[in-house]
């Protein structure tokens, strides 16, 4: 069993910025594609966001990619989401979640073995 641990949600005026963490409670090899779920009221879980633990490789949703910024400490288990520019569409609950792969299919919950308990984000015009 992993845990993942969010912090860093909060609430910001639009153009602001925010830094997501992400902290996982062991190395385990079928978690290592991290990726950045946003939910928000009336909608499923949609992935913005996802980095690959073995090379480095990062996945970007269109609505994000150019203002957000994902990225890893091994050595610390930590998956970091800098978020810059933030726009009011960008609020919701941001969830850290952990599968074995990155495949084309990554903005989507299949294969998704471990889900943090979310952090909310609240960004205002």
């Amino acid at each position: 069993q992993v845990r993942l641990s969010e912090s860093g949600g909060g609430s910001v005026q639009a153009g602001g910025s925010l830094t997501l963490s992400c902290k996982k409670s062991k190395y385990f090899d079928g978690a290592n594609c991290m990726t950045w779920f946003r939910r928000t009221p009336g909608q499923e879980r949609e992935g913005v966001a996802a980095i690959y633990r073995l090379d480095g490789s990062t996945y970007y949703s269109s609505g994000v990619e150019g203002r957000f910024t994902i990225s890893q400490n091994n050595a610390e288990n930590t998956v970091a989401l800098r978020m810059a520019d933030l726009k009011p569409e960008d609020s919701g609950t941001y969830y850290c979640a952990a599968r074995r792969f990155c495949s084309s299919n990554w903005p989507a919950r299949a294969g998704i073995v471990f889900w943090g308990q979310g952090t909310q984000v609240d960004v205002s015009s």
